[in-house]
Protein backbone atom coordinates (compact mmCIF):
# COMPACT_ATOMS: atom_id res chain seq x y z
CA UNK A 1 0.00 0.00 0.00
CA UNK A 2 1.08 3.55 -0.59
CA UNK A 3 1.93 4.33 3.01
CA UNK A 4 4.05 1.16 3.33
CA UNK A 5 6.48 2.99 1.03
CA UNK A 6 7.63 4.97 4.06
CA UNK A 7 9.01 1.80 5.65
CA UNK A 8 11.22 0.93 2.67
CA UNK A 9 14.92 1.68 2.54
CA UNK A 10 16.18 4.32 0.09
CA UNK A 11 17.39 1.56 -2.23
CA UNK A 12 14.04 -0.28 -2.08
CA UNK A 13 12.15 2.95 -2.78
CA UNK A 14 14.29 3.64 -5.83
CA UNK A 15 13.70 0.11 -7.14
CA UNK A 16 9.93 0.43 -6.70
CA UNK A 17 9.78 3.78 -8.49
CA UNK A 18 12.01 2.57 -11.34
CA UNK A 19 9.84 -0.52 -11.81
CA UNK A 20 6.71 1.62 -11.98
CA UNK A 21 8.30 3.97 -14.53
CA UNK A 22 9.23 1.02 -16.77
CA UNK A 23 5.58 -0.10 -16.63
CA UNK A 24 4.48 3.38 -17.63
CA UNK A 25 2.81 4.02 -14.25
CA UNK A 26 2.93 7.22 -12.16
CA UNK A 27 5.73 7.14 -9.56
CA UNK A 28 3.55 7.23 -6.44
CA UNK A 29 -0.15 7.02 -7.33
CA UNK A 30 -2.52 4.30 -8.56
CA UNK A 31 -2.20 3.77 -12.34
CA UNK A 32 -5.15 4.28 -14.69
CA UNK A 33 -4.07 2.24 -17.73
CA UNK A 34 -7.50 2.14 -19.42
CA UNK A 35 -9.07 5.46 -20.34
CA UNK A 36 -11.96 4.55 -22.60
CA UNK A 37 -15.64 3.67 -22.68
CA UNK A 38 -16.47 0.62 -20.62
CA UNK A 39 -17.19 -0.86 -17.21
CA UNK A 40 -14.89 -0.18 -14.26
CA UNK A 41 -14.51 -1.32 -10.67
CA UNK A 42 -13.63 1.84 -8.74
CA UNK A 43 -12.14 1.82 -5.25
CA UNK A 44 -11.29 4.84 -3.11
CA UNK A 45 -10.18 4.95 0.51
CA UNK A 46 -9.84 7.50 3.25
CA UNK A 47 -6.22 8.55 3.59
CA UNK A 48 -4.23 5.90 5.46
CA UNK A 49 -7.52 4.03 5.80
CA UNK A 50 -8.79 6.26 8.61
CA UNK A 51 -12.42 5.47 9.47
CA UNK A 52 -13.77 8.87 8.53
CA UNK A 53 -17.06 7.34 7.33
CA UNK A 54 -17.71 5.57 10.62
CA UNK A 55 -20.72 7.78 11.41
CA UNK A 56 -23.86 6.19 9.84
CA UNK A 57 -25.42 9.59 9.06
CA UNK A 58 -22.28 10.67 7.21
CA UNK A 59 -22.19 7.34 5.37
CA UNK A 60 -25.82 7.73 4.26
CA UNK A 61 -25.25 11.27 3.03
CA UNK A 62 -22.10 10.22 1.19
CA UNK A 63 -23.88 7.29 -0.47
CA UNK A 64 -26.59 9.66 -1.70
CA UNK A 65 -24.00 12.17 -2.95
CA UNK A 66 -22.07 9.55 -4.92
CA UNK A 67 -25.13 7.94 -6.49
CA UNK A 68 -26.80 11.24 -7.37
CA UNK A 69 -23.67 12.68 -8.95
CA UNK A 70 -22.94 9.67 -11.12
CA UNK A 71 -26.58 9.41 -12.18
CA UNK A 72 -26.54 13.10 -13.18
CA UNK A 73 -23.66 12.55 -15.58
CA UNK A 74 -25.29 9.51 -17.18
CA UNK A 75 -23.14 6.74 -15.71
CA UNK A 76 -24.77 3.36 -15.24
CA UNK A 77 -24.28 2.36 -11.60
CA UNK A 78 -24.17 -1.43 -11.53
CA UNK A 79 -23.23 -1.93 -7.86
CA UNK A 80 -21.80 -0.09 -4.88
CA UNK A 81 -20.88 -0.34 -1.22
CA UNK A 82 -19.91 2.39 1.23
CA UNK A 83 -17.80 1.21 4.19
CA UNK A 84 -16.31 3.08 7.16
CA UNK A 85 -13.01 3.92 5.46
CA UNK A 86 -13.42 3.12 1.76
CA UNK A 87 -15.95 2.43 -0.94
CA UNK A 88 -16.39 0.48 -4.18
CA UNK A 89 -18.36 1.36 -7.30
CA UNK A 90 -19.06 -0.74 -10.37
CA UNK A 91 -19.81 1.68 -13.19
CA UNK A 92 -20.43 1.65 -16.92
CA UNK A 93 -19.40 4.93 -18.57
CA UNK A 94 -19.08 6.44 -22.04
CA UNK A 95 -15.68 7.94 -21.19
CA UNK A 96 -13.25 7.32 -18.36
CA UNK A 97 -12.72 11.05 -17.77
CA UNK A 98 -16.20 11.46 -16.31
CA UNK A 99 -15.16 9.11 -13.48
CA UNK A 100 -12.03 11.04 -12.55
CA UNK A 101 -13.73 14.43 -12.96
CA UNK A 102 -16.71 13.41 -10.83
CA UNK A 103 -14.58 11.84 -8.09
CA UNK A 104 -12.42 14.95 -7.98
CA UNK A 105 -15.56 16.96 -7.22
CA UNK A 106 -16.96 14.42 -4.71
CA UNK A 107 -13.67 14.02 -2.84
CA UNK A 108 -12.96 17.75 -2.84
CA UNK A 109 -16.37 18.75 -1.52
CA UNK A 110 -16.49 16.06 1.17
CA UNK A 111 -12.94 16.85 2.32
CA UNK A 112 -13.91 20.46 2.89
CA UNK A 113 -17.25 19.61 4.55
CA UNK A 114 -16.03 16.85 6.86
CA UNK A 115 -12.94 18.69 8.04
CA UNK A 116 -15.13 21.69 8.79
CA UNK A 117 -17.62 19.50 10.70
CA UNK A 118 -14.82 17.80 12.67
CA UNK A 119 -12.95 21.08 13.27
CA UNK A 120 -9.89 19.75 11.44
CA UNK A 121 -9.68 22.20 8.56
CA UNK A 122 -6.13 22.26 7.24
CA UNK A 123 -5.08 19.44 9.60
CA UNK A 124 -6.35 16.25 7.93
CA UNK A 125 -6.17 14.68 4.50
CA UNK A 126 -9.40 12.82 3.70
CA UNK A 127 -8.86 10.82 0.49
CA UNK A 128 -6.04 8.93 -1.19
CA UNK A 129 -6.88 9.18 -4.90
CA UNK A 130 -8.71 6.18 -6.39
CA UNK A 131 -8.03 2.90 -8.17
CA UNK A 132 -9.82 1.50 -11.21
CA UNK A 133 -9.99 -1.91 -12.82
CA UNK A 134 -11.45 -2.32 -16.31
CA UNK A 135 -13.96 -5.17 -16.38
CA UNK A 136 -12.84 -7.77 -18.93
CA UNK A 137 -15.83 -10.08 -19.33
CA UNK A 138 -19.06 -11.31 -17.76
CA UNK A 139 -17.27 -13.52 -15.24
CA UNK A 140 -15.15 -10.58 -14.07
CA UNK A 141 -18.28 -8.42 -13.84
CA UNK A 142 -20.21 -10.89 -11.68
CA UNK A 143 -17.23 -11.61 -9.44
CA UNK A 144 -16.81 -7.86 -8.93
CA UNK A 145 -20.49 -7.49 -8.05
CA UNK A 146 -20.23 -10.29 -5.47
CA UNK A 147 -16.99 -8.87 -4.10
CA UNK A 148 -18.69 -5.51 -3.56
CA UNK A 149 -21.69 -6.99 -1.77
CA UNK A 150 -19.53 -9.25 0.43
CA UNK A 151 -17.13 -6.44 1.38
CA UNK A 152 -18.74 -5.48 4.74
CA UNK A 153 -18.33 -9.09 5.91
CA UNK A 154 -14.81 -9.33 4.50
CA UNK A 155 -13.78 -6.31 6.59
CA UNK A 156 -15.48 -7.55 9.76
CA UNK A 157 -18.14 -4.84 9.93
CA UNK A 158 -21.00 -7.35 10.02
CA UNK A 159 -21.41 -11.12 9.97
CA UNK A 160 -24.28 -11.12 7.47
CA UNK A 161 -24.24 -9.09 4.23
CA UNK A 162 -27.89 -8.18 4.80
CA UNK A 163 -26.96 -6.39 8.03
CA UNK A 164 -25.10 -3.67 6.10
CA UNK A 165 -27.49 -1.25 4.45
CA UNK A 166 -25.07 0.96 2.49
CA UNK A 167 -24.85 -1.14 -0.66
CA UNK A 168 -26.72 -2.14 -3.79
CA UNK A 169 -27.41 -5.61 -2.38
CA UNK A 170 -31.00 -4.75 -1.52
CA UNK A 171 -31.64 -3.42 -5.02
CA UNK A 172 -30.62 -6.82 -6.40
CA UNK A 173 -32.67 -8.61 -3.76
CA UNK A 174 -35.77 -6.63 -4.77
CA UNK A 175 -35.21 -7.07 -8.52
CA UNK A 176 -33.82 -10.61 -8.72
CA UNK A 177 -34.49 -12.23 -5.34
CA UNK A 178 -32.31 -13.92 -2.72
CA UNK A 179 -32.23 -17.19 -4.66
CA UNK A 180 -30.61 -15.42 -7.62
CA UNK A 181 -28.05 -13.75 -5.33
CA UNK A 182 -27.16 -17.07 -3.72
CA UNK A 183 -26.82 -18.84 -7.07
CA UNK A 184 -24.76 -15.99 -8.49
CA UNK A 185 -22.43 -16.18 -5.46
CA UNK A 186 -21.94 -19.93 -5.96
CA UNK A 187 -21.24 -19.46 -9.67
CA UNK A 188 -19.05 -16.35 -9.40
CA UNK A 189 -17.51 -16.41 -5.93
CA UNK A 190 -14.49 -14.07 -5.80
CA UNK A 191 -11.15 -15.74 -5.10
CA UNK A 192 -9.37 -15.03 -1.81
CA UNK A 193 -6.95 -12.62 -3.52
CA UNK A 194 -9.66 -10.71 -5.43
CA UNK A 195 -9.31 -6.98 -4.79
CA UNK A 196 -5.98 -7.24 -2.93
CA UNK A 197 -3.24 -4.65 -3.39
CA UNK A 198 -5.52 -2.22 -5.22
CA UNK A 199 -3.78 0.76 -3.63
CA UNK A 200 -0.20 -0.38 -4.14
CA UNK A 201 2.47 2.12 -5.09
Amino acid sequence: MAYEYRNLSAKERKEVVEKRKKQGYPAHSPPHPFREEGTYLITAANYEHQHILENPTRRTAFEKLVLNNFQKIGAEIIAWVILTNHYHLLLNVDAFEIISDNLRYIHGSTSYQWNKEDKLTGKRKIWYRFSDRAIRNEKHLQRSLNYIHYNPVKHGLVEDVYAWKWSSLFLYEDEKGKAWLQENWKKYKPSSHFGKRWDDL
